[in-house]
């Protein structure tokens, strides 16, 4: 099923990237996944098999306005009756736009609310040093007591203070 949801994400990317609206695809594209994710009425009527396709089709149109391509691939989905892989559809579309426009996702988890411009600074040391646009998200989790927990796309730095005494405590242990 996921290779059914890469074939439609992977067409859907070309169209939007051939006519010059990867941006305002995605945001529709999200904006309706969103709305079929938070309202289990819409998920009934999409997914259903008891409405027709022409009777799904009409309440698109009713539904939504935007981007034609949208409309047309959400038409194509229902047309092929697969409208379930919609999320996963998202997720791979995701996934190419931020490796198109060459982004990094990281997140920066620490203790305490870090401001602004900390985070900041740190995310455009780590675009200086990739060469890449970074995503940046800020989290707070007091259970690492302290220091920082960086992720940076697949990668870990962890510099917290929890991680650190985990260390001692295994060094401890192998001493004993």
């Amino acid at each position: 099923m996921e290779e059914i949801a890469s074939v439609y994400a992977r067409s859907l990317f070309e169209v939007a990237k051939e006519h010059g609206k990867l941006d305002q695809v995605r945001e529709e594209l999200g904006q309706f996944a969103d709305a079929l994710d938070r309202t289990r009425e819409l998920q009934m009527f999409f997914f259903s098999p008891y409405f027709s396709t022409a009777e799904k089709q009409d309440g698109l149109d009713k539904a939504i306005e935007g981007e034609r391509i949208v409309i047309n691939f959400l038409k194509l989905l229902i047309e092929n009756h697969r409208m379930p892989v919609i999320f996963r559809v998202r997720r791979e579309f995701d996934r190419l736009w931020r490796q198109e426009n060459k982004l990094l996702p990281v997140t920066v988890t620490s203790a305490i609310e870090l401001d602004e411009s900390t985070v900041k600074q740190i995310g455009d040391r780590i675009a200086e040093q990739t060469g890449r646009k970074v995503e940046l998200a800020a989290n707070v989790d007091p259970e690492i007591l302290g220091g920082l927990v960086v992720r940076v796309g697949n990668s870990i730095l962890d510099a917290s203070i929890r991680n650190r005494l985990e260390q001692l405590r295994k060094q401890v242990a192998r001493a004993g």
